[in-house]
């Protein structure tokens, strides 16, 4: 008897479309802005999240600082962010995200954190305090800061919110159907309390969410969390691209084009009541934790065209945009 040796053949990975193939992470700036972050001790979202979109924001000294050390205390199947027992929370770490602010003389700063289900209260500080120091060393910086929900804590959420960033963005990340398994942890009438709190206590300020597509989720399903938001007053809603960060992790359904990102746009303008639309586009996110990754852009929300690869998307806002 002749035995034969099958092999199997090799899957060729299918190219990437034009709108999602990234700029390799090389450059001065890129190199600058990595030797300030390992100076401070301080941890990125881009870094932590494998964003494919390093290299491009990077590149224009844009970054996503991640507070709260750089293990999370949840394991949601979409993120790439460490899990882990986090460390004590350190307490300087505003400080210092303040002063990388400053050295890279930002005009708008995003700010998120790991979360940190272990001490609430404390985070919500360290969210506080970091609003308080920028104010400080940078003045004419604006901050927008990307918070976790708490576990629906009322005393945090409002520590974070009297701190008056000039937006509170939490993220809505994907449709209830899906939670259990995108969101491990979290719930989605707990985010959506979490928007409506930050209106009840301050009134005049704005708000944020994003949403990931590509999981699973059907278009009546988004329309109906865009809906969800508007009740809440929410004054800016982003949608972006779900990308496997690896094996790991949750595997993408499908890849939405540009032309659906436009016509998600219409279908939301038709949805909600009548509201004012930034732009549309198609997104590159991996996780869009950031749904605001942007560190540099100017005039507050009129984003300018150095604006990075994801932010570039259907950016639908339910609210008042007047800067």
């Amino acid at each position: 008897m002749e035995l034969v040796q099958i092999e199997p053949a090799r899957r060729t990975p299918a190219p990437k479309p034009e709108w999602l193939k990234a700029r390799a992470p090389v450059g001065e700036n890129y190199h600058e802005l990595k030797r300030l972050a390992r100076s401070l001790s301080l941890n990125t979202v881009c870094e932590s999240a494998q964003c494919p979109n390093i290299g491009e924001c990077w590149h224009h000294k844009t970054a996503t600082f991640m507070m709260l050390g750089n293990l999370c205390t949840r394991r949601c199947g979409f993120c790439a962010v460490p899990k882990g027992r986090p460390e004590p929370i350190d307490f300087d770490e505003p400080r210092r995200v303040a002063e990388a602010v400053t050295a890279l003389g930002l005009e708008y700063a995003v700010i998120t954190s790991v979360n940190r289900d272990d001490d609430l209260i404390g985070g919500a500080r360290a969210f506080a305090m970091v609003i308080e120091e920028v104010r400080r060393q940078a003045p004419n910086c604006r901050v927008e800061v990307l918070i976790p929900d708490f576990q629906g804590n009322e005393e945090a959420i409002r520590t974070v919110v009297e701190g008056r960033p000039a937006v509170l963005n939490h993220n809505t990340e994907s449709v209830p159907r899906l939670y259990r398994v995108v969101r491990s942890g979290a719930r989605y009438e707990r985010s959506l309390r979490l928007l409506e709190l930050s209106k009840e206590i301050a009134p005049r300020g704005v708000t944020k969410s994003g949403v990931m597509v590509g999981l699973g989720e059907e278009t009546a399903e988004l329309l109906q969390v865009f809906r969800d938001l508007a009740a809440v007053h929410c004054d800016i809603l982003t949608i972006g691209q779900y990308l496997r960060p690896s094996r790991d992790h949750l595997p993408m359904a499908r890849l939405y084009t540009p032309r659906e990102f436009a016509e998600l746009k219409t279908e939301a303008q038709d949805g909600l009541p009548p509201r004012r639309v930034r732009s549309a586009g198609a997104l590159q996110l991996p996780r869009p934790r950031a749904g605001g990754v942007n560190g540099a852009h100017r005039g507050g929300l009129n984003h300018s065209e150095r604006q990075p690869p994801c932010l570039r998307g259907c950016r639908i806002a339910v609210g008042k945009l007047a800067y």
